[in-house]
């Protein structure tokens, strides 16, 4: 699955990959890692001119009561390709409300007996690379406050990451070229949307392994991304 995601790129460069205006995302700095657990702020890309903040954890419009949204939040950071077009919290927003979600790169972890391995995965050439997403308005019953949400897809891995998660076999997906473009057109019909749910090609991603202790390091630290030494690995 895809919880925990890293981007290390500010807004001025966010708004040069996508031909997007940043005003609104200003506050945004570089994460080099972001757990969706803490239902965080986020860059978000649609068919609009302005890069948004979205809250990462999709609560589905129809959510009426505030228990039931932040239940629900839990279980929607990840839609599955297979899937999407018929779970209840994602069927709409795959056919109308589809988003692009910016990452210099992800995290995953392999198992090897009683032991996880934690890998950080990026585009082999390095830069922004797009995730598929969907996203939803709310509006909280209490407040009034309109909020929006949004899933990272996931979809089979491919040969790389099937090395590394080898337990669920699972990895976003992740759109390259006018994929992107296509991805954020309403017109698009499911079979459209379908044909880009797909692994990317093998080869276009590498993949290293960190230290374990990353995840208590603050999110803005870069040493996080710093590949683990032979003797850590011993």
């Amino acid at each position: 699955m895809c919880y925990h995601i890293s981007l290390a790129a500010g807004p001025s460069e966010l708004a040069a990959r996508y031909g997007r205006k940043a005003d609104l995302i200003e506050r945004f700095k570089p994460l080099y890692h972001v757990s969706a657990f803490s239902y965080p702020e986020y860059p978000v890309v649609t068919s609009d001119l302005e890069i948004e903040l979205f809250r990462w954890g999709l609560i589905p419009f129809w959510a009426d009561e505030l228990e039931d949204a932040f239940e629900l939040r839990y279980r929607t950071f990840n839609a599955r390709a297979e899937t999407v077009f018929t779970k209840p919290a994602f069927r709409k927003p795959i056919r109308r409300t589809r988003c692009l979600v910016p990452v210099t790169g992800f995290f995953e972890w392999r198992h090897e007996d009683d032991r996880r391995i934690p890998y950080y995965v990026a585009p082999a050439g390095g830069g922004i690379c797009s995730l598929a997403g969907v996203y939803d308005m709310w509006r909280n019953p209490d407040t009034g406050e309109q909020v929006e949400t949004f899933a990272i897809i996931t979809t089979e891995a491919d040969a790389l990451m099937r090395s590394i998660d080898n337990v669920n076999g699972r990895m976003p997906v992740i759109l390259t070229g006018r994929q992107q473009q296509r991805w954020l057109d309403p017109s698009l019909d499911e079979e459209a949307v379908r044909s880009l749910l797909e692994p990317l090609p093998d080869g276009l991603l590498r993949a290293e392994t960190i230290d374990n202790g990353f995840l208590k390091k603050s999110p803005d630290d870069p040493t996080i991304l710093q590949p683990r030494t032979e003797s850590a690995q011993a």
